[in-house]
């Protein structure tokens, strides 16, 4: 049900821009991915623009204990809620993401 209800958000809120992101546009000018741009397309809606909000479910992503590996794997094939973004972004672009999100943790 939550599911089904994340997936009706996500296409009601694409539906509502008009068109879906297009993460290949999101490349710095050395042409590697933007992980800051691709996370403000696809995750800021749940996480927030710093990671703390916490709509639908979503982690706090600055209090994340979670390996780069762990991150990824949960980018890749989502988790709960989070929809999968292996079908969406390379994998490039997801380690870009992670790299982002891991610089959004907050020091002790």
């Amino acid at each position: 049900m939550m599911k089904t209800l994340s997936v009706m958000a996500v296409v009601l809120l694409i539906a509502a821009c008009g068109e879906a992101p297009d993460a290949t546009k999101a490349v710095k000018d050395d042409g590697a991915p933007d992980g800051a741009e691709i996370f403000d397309m696809y995750c800021t809606l749940c996480h927030g623009a710093d990671g703390t909000q916490g709509i639908n479910g979503a982690k706090d992503l600055t209090k994340s204990v979670l390996s780069k590996e762990e991150m990824t794997a949960i980018v890749t094939n989502g988790r709960n809620t989070m929809a999968a973004y292996k079908q969406v972004l390379d994998a490039a672009q997801i380690d870009a993401v992670v790299a982002h999100v891991r610089s959004l943790k907050k020091s002790e």
